[in-house]
């Protein structure tokens, strides 16, 4: 018998939502202090990847969003806990705007940024991914909705 324990990592969606040359990103609290993200957390049991982007972005940030494509998988590491993230992101569109949605605890508001005020932020990244998916997302890489299947 092996005493090794299997590695799982944490499965996360993100949202890419664009309007007129703005991301939509949100100023969390994090053990770290504030950074900046995109609107992102936990896939949940019983949800499909896009219904876990949906709920995640109206949590985070009281849009309503809609998955247009698959930006992209992606991976990081966070040393500090030995926790490794696989990140799908997705690219949405802005369909509505609930003001009176309480946003989820931790965030302390949602904020649109063009990708150079992004870059310039004296407010830190959560991780490298959020840059990485504004720089994908520009460059017009993206996957059909149906690339990730749920059966």
């Amino acid at each position: 018998m092996s005493d090794i324990q299997p590695w799982l990592p944490h499965v996360v969606v993100a949202a890419l939502v664009q309007r007129d040359g703005r991301f939509l990103f949100v100023e969390e609290e994090t053990a770290g202090g504030l950074r900046l993200n995109q609107p992102a957390g936990h896939w949940e049991r019983g949800e499909t990847l896009i219904e876990a982007v949906r709920r995640e972005t109206l949590e985070e940030t009281a849009h309503r969003v809609e998955p247009t494509a698959l930006l992209g998988c992606y991976t990081t590491h966070y040393a500090r806990k030995d926790i490794t993230y696989l990140r799908f992101a997705y690219l949405c569109d802005a369909v509505g705007f609930e003001p009176d949605h309480a946003l989820d605890s931790g965030i302390v508001r949602a904020v649109w940024l063009t990708p150079e005020e992004l870059a310039a932020s004296a407010v830190p990244h959560r991780s490298p991914l959020v840059m990485r998916c504004v720089q994908d997302a520009l460059a017009g890489r993206c996957f059909p909705l149906d690339f990730v299947a749920h059966a």
